[in-house]
């Protein structure tokens, strides 16, 4: 029935808010921080609208879109960290925060076989889990692929850039729009540890997913407000 939907945003807005939470040192108590109620607020009145007009995936993005304009960007980005913490756990692939911008570094002896772009089965099943990246729309997602140093850049620079590629293809594949994502190849050109150690050009062999807010698609939501 119609009538009910609303209720099922509110359930849907509520995690927006518990991510909020903040603890009183003298007491132990938490409560719901004042950033963390605007934005269940706003995600609790956008989602009704969304359920009248849309139905329930209506109800559930709109509630999505509507918090992240109460909450603010950072509220936004940080639930979507929690939720890819929670589903990459154990996978190997690590979870950096730098500002507003979500990091996912997915090291080469998950994802590729030496000298393959083929995206492994272990690395699919991590993707796979992170469902997180469908379910927030409001973001842009660049995928950058590195080697390190050993071969030249007529090798490196298109292996690289295939992998990117090859991660790319595998979101889009599990319901991630092509209009989020762009792809690059570095080939060894940024390393992030000495190229002089076998270690240190292992972490250097890796494929990065830079998770960034949709400026446009949150001033979009505002003006839908």
């Amino acid at each position: 029935m119609k009538f009910l939907k609303p209720l099922t945003v509110i359930a849907t807005a509520i995690p927006l808010a518990l991510t909020g939470c903040v603890t009183d040192p003298a007491t132990g108590q938490q409560s719901a921080s004042k950033t963390a109620m605007y934005g269940l607020g706003g995600a609790a009145v956008c989602g009704i609208v969304g359920a009248l007009t849309h139905g329930g995936k209506g109800a559930r993005n709109s509630a999505l879109a509507c918090g992240a304009v109460g909450a603010g960007i950072g509220g936004y980005m940080d639930y979507q960290e929690k939720k890819l913490r929670q589903s990459l756990a154990n996978t190997n692939i690590e979870v950096e925060r730098q500002g507003n911008q979500i990091k996912l570094v997915m090291p080469e002896n998950v994802t590729f076989a030496t000298g393959s772009a083929a995206l492994s089965g272990h690395a699919q099943s991590a993707l796979s889990a992170a469902q997180t990246l469908v379910q927030y729309p409001d973001t842009t997602l660049t995928i950058n692929g590195h080697t390190d140093n050993t071969g030249n850049d007529a090798i490196n620079e298109p292996l690289s850039r295939n992998r990117a590629e090859s991660v790319a293809t595998f979101l889009q594949s599990r319901g991630v729009s092509s209009t989020r994502l762009s792809t690059f190849g570095y080939g060894s050109r940024q390393p992030i540890a000495s190229n002089a150690t076998v270690e240190g050009r292992a972490q250097n062999r890796r494929v990065e997913i830079l998770i960034n807010p949709d400026q446009r698609a949150i001033d979009a939501a505002k003006k839908q407000m």
